[in-house]
Parts: C-alpha cells; sequence; structure tokens
C-alpha cells in the first residue's frame, strides 16, 4: 500500500513553534518484514519532540523527519515475516521505534505493540508507552531500584515523574521524595502517592530530605533538571545511592566548582540513559515488562495516566506552546482526526 497521507511537518526542517505545519503530501509508509501500518487515532507529546522539533536532540538513524514517538490505533496492514498474533483490525498502542507519530500513519514493528485493552481510551493509551516504558527502565534496570529504597525524582509534575512515583509506590519505595516549581505541582504530586514534594524556588530540598531520612538521603535519584542539580544530588544520595539523568533541562555543562569528591566518597554511581537510542531488543524487553506488571494496574485503575489537555493535532502549534510554558501536570495528548 502507497500514496500520500497528512503529518507534522517543521519549516526548514527545524525551527520554532511557528515552524510546525501539516503536510497533506507526506509519503504513506509502507510495513516491512515483521511491521505493522497503524492508522493513527491519538499520539502523545514528549519533551524530546520540542528539543528535536529545534534541531536540539541527538535523533537515532532509524528515526524519521516527523516527531513523536508515542501512538494509538489500528493495525491496517502487515508485513510479512513474523508479526506475532497481531491482525488486521486490532486495537493497538505502542512505541515508535525512531519516531513518526505526527501522522495519520506509520510502520512499527510489531514487537513494540501492545493490543490496547478496551477500558483504556485512545487518549490514555497513547500516553503510556513513552512514559512509562523510560520510567521503567530508570527505575528498575538502570536505577537498580529495591523494595525499601529511598528516592528522588526531579520534575516531579512531569508524566515521566507522574510515572515513577505510581511505580515506586507499587514497587515498595520507602520515601518517596519529589521537586517541582510551584505549590500547586507539589500538592499534585503528594495526591498521586509522593511522600514529600518540595517548591524549589522556596524549600532547601537536600536538608529537609537528609533530615526526613536522618542523614541516610535517597536511594535512586532520576534526573531531568542536569546542570543545577548535579552538586545538591551528590550532597543528597545516599551511600552507594545511584543516580540516573535522563535530560538536562538546565544545561548539560557543569560549573568548573563541581566537587566530585562526594561522588568518590558515597561511592555513587551517576549513569545517563536515553530509551530512543537503545536497540530494539532492549525497548521490545522493556515493553513486555510494561505488559506484565503495569498493564493489568491500567485496567483495574490502580495506575493512572494523568492528561493535562487533549488538542486536535491541527493545533500542534498550541500543543507545543503548553509543553514549552512549563504549566502542565500529567500528558499532553492530540487526536487525529
Amino acid at each position: 500500500m502507497s500514496g500520500i497521507m497528512r503529518a507534522i511537518d517543521i519549516k526548514d526542517g527545524k525551527g520554532p513553534i511557528s515552524h510546525l505545519f501539516m503536510n497533506a503530501e507526506t509519503a504513506k509508509p509502507a510495513p516491512a518484514s515483521s511491521q505493522a501500518l497503524v492508522k493513527i487515532h491519538a499520539f502523545g507529546l514528549n519533551r524530546m519532540d520540542l528539543m528535536q522539533r529545534e534541531g536540539l536532540y541527538n535523533v537515532p538513524p532509524q528515526a524519521g523527519k516527523t516527531l513523536g514517538v508515542e501512538f494509538s490505533g489500528v493495525v491496517e496492514e502487515l508485513g510479512d515475516g513474523d508479526t506475532a498474533d497481531f491482525k488486521v483490525g486490532d486495537e493497538v498502542f505502542g512505541l515508535a521505534y525512531g519516531g513518526s507519530a505526527y501522522a495519520e500513519y506509520l510502520v512499527s514493528s510489531t514487537r513494540m505493540l501492545i493490543q490496547k485493552p478496551k477500558e483504556l481510551s485512545w487518549t490514555t493509551a497513547a500516553g503510556i508507552p513513552e512514559t512509562w516504558i523510560t520510567a521503567t527502565q530508570a527505575l528498575h534496570l538502570v536505577g537498580c531500584f529495591r523494595p525499601g529504597n529511598n528516592v528522588l525524582f526531579h520534575a516531579g509534575a512531569s508524566s515521566v515523574s507522574i510515572a515513577l512515583i505510581q511505580l515506586a509506590k507499587a514497587a515498595g519505595a520507602n520515601y518517596i521524595f519529589i521537586t517541582a516549581g510551584s505549590d500547586d505541582k507539589v500538592q499534585f504530586c503528594e495526591e498521586l502517592g509522593a511522600t514529600r514534594g518540595f517548591n524549589y524556588h522556596e524549600d532547601d530540598w537536600v536538608k529537609d530530605i537528609l533530615d526526613m531520612t536522618d542523614g541516610h538521603g535517597v536511594d535512586v535519584i532520576v534526573d531531568v533538571v542536569g546542570k543545577n542539580y548535579s552538586q545538591k544530588n551528590f550532597e543528597v544520595a545516599a551511600m552507594d545511592g545511584r543516580i540516573v539523568q535522563l535530560a538536562s533541562l538546565s544545561g548539560s555543562k557543569l560549573d568548573a566548582g563541581l566537587d566530585i569528591l562526594l561522588l568518590e566518597n558515597k561511592r555513587l554511581r551517576w549513569e545517563g540513559s536515553r530509551l530512543r537510542s537503545r536497540d530494539l531488543d532492549y525497548q521490545n524487553k522493556l515493553r513486555d515488562l510494561l505488559v506484565e506488571f503495569a498493564l493489568p494496574k491500567f485496567v483495574d485503575g490502580t495506575l493512572q495516566v494523568p492528561i493535562e489537555k487533549v488538542f486536535d493535532w491541527k493545533d500542534i502549534q498550541e500543543a507545543h506552546a503548553l509543553m514549552e510554558s512549563n504549566q502542565s501536570k500529567g500528558k499532553i495528548i492530540c487526536v487525529v482526526d
């Protein structure tokens, strides 16, 4: 099957929000071996989309120029080869290996598709794959979380931290701490399950955490802030603590005064991670973990996917503006007509 479709494109290949536009002359993809062509119902926004739009994201070789990595939709066509148990007409959601979810159609390896339970809406399903697979990887595979650990998640009202709060609670965390930029976001995170949240504009969260834990600190930190928090992460980390660096929103070049003595003395492990550049086998294992452990909890309501706002995909500029404002608490979803 070939032809054209609509997709969100970027004028000149990169630029500000105003460069986003609907391109009705985009080539429609065709499934290769072990792939499915999916007609998209909804897709989720992620902060990497903003960075990629600006030309600031290291896109993996397999990625197309179209933004977006998570989606829900219906299988319209299957390639040859092993397509597991999927068939035409199946309602699915999944992670687009490389990207291209801001479109009417995409092709995906069937190894990254998940059968959508009837209990989940299209919008909820579209907000799960990237966020929850990233959170699962950061907490369990990279962060090596163990029941009883104390954890700290920065940017607490972000979609990944919202998932992390719930995953840590379900896995038996002791203290679950978050930082956020407003009292409203702190309250939101505490209602979701965080033990204590800190407004980083007002609170000395390093001191408060050390006081609350009798000097122990936190065993696992998941950080997307970077430069501004690196030294504080060393200070608040417990002995043999693990720091997982997913992004560096405050900057990636550290100040010259960064003191790594704590890194040595506490035997800390500071590890960077990026899901999108992982190979298909690795991502498939994470998908299987999500299906086995988290999917039933989405169905029964134990795990939630808070959605800030749903947009028509024609309003993609407004959706990006909302994400750039840093005012959202939860997923921003676009629906494809």
